[in-house]
């Protein structure tokens, strides 16, 4: 469980971790210069015309289906249970030559499928994220009309994409400061004559 942070933690350390892991050569071949990014809204409306990078832009966060079941607890000193969110990326490649597009996406897509998991030495510690954090990135089901959508929403033109979900993450609540017990006092009161 984490703070406020953790959603652009997250996000922020899968591009770290593709970064990171990204090889010069593989088999022999000499991969592209890429480099590998977190955009905001904004800057997917204004993208760089040049250069190669993978970039991973926020285009959801939901509500886990299976932590919105649980009930609050009815307990007086009981603390509220975590918010518990499911992130949806949008992964997209961007490149000088269709080749380039076509090697970035199919290497952020295959280090994606083998290394899914993210604990909490792999994310960023702003968040202070539990030592038993894991944060699980998997492909996720968007159709064709749904993807059109949202680079239709957006000014640059399509680029070649994929959707992934990275669950769960939790956010705590904020600590509440200890409060004084409260004092409840009767008070007397007569119908009568002053004296």
């Amino acid at each position: 469980m984490a703070n406020v942070l953790a959603i652009h933690s997250v996000c922020s350390s899968i591009a770290t971790f593709l970064n990171n892991t990204y090889p010069v050569a593989t088999n022999g071949m000499t991969m592209p210069s890429c480099d590998f990014v977190v955009l905001s809204s904004q800057e997917m409306a204004n993208p760089p015309t040049e250069g190669n990078r993978v970039s991973l832009y926020l285009y959801r966060a939901t509500v886990n289906e299976h932590s919105r079941q649980q009930r609050p607890s009815r307990a007086p000193q009981a603390r509220p249970a975590p918010l518990s969110l499911d992130l949806h990326v949008l992964l997209s490649a961007w490149g000088d030559t269709a080749l380039d597009e076509h090697i970035l996406m199919a290497w952020a897509m295959r280090q994606l499928h083998l290394f899914p998991l993210l604990d909490a030495s792999s994310l960023t510690p702003e968040p202070a994220w539990d030592a038993d954090e894991v944060i699980q990135i998997v492909p996720a089901e968007l159709s064709t009309e749904d993807i059109m959508r949202i680079w239709d929403a957006l000014e640059p033109s399509y680029r070649l994409s994929a959707s992934y979900i990275a669950r769960t993450v939790r956010l705590d609540p904020d600590d509440l400061p200890e409060a004084v017990p409260v004092v409840a006092s009767r008070f007397a009161y007569s119908v009568g004559a002053a004296s």
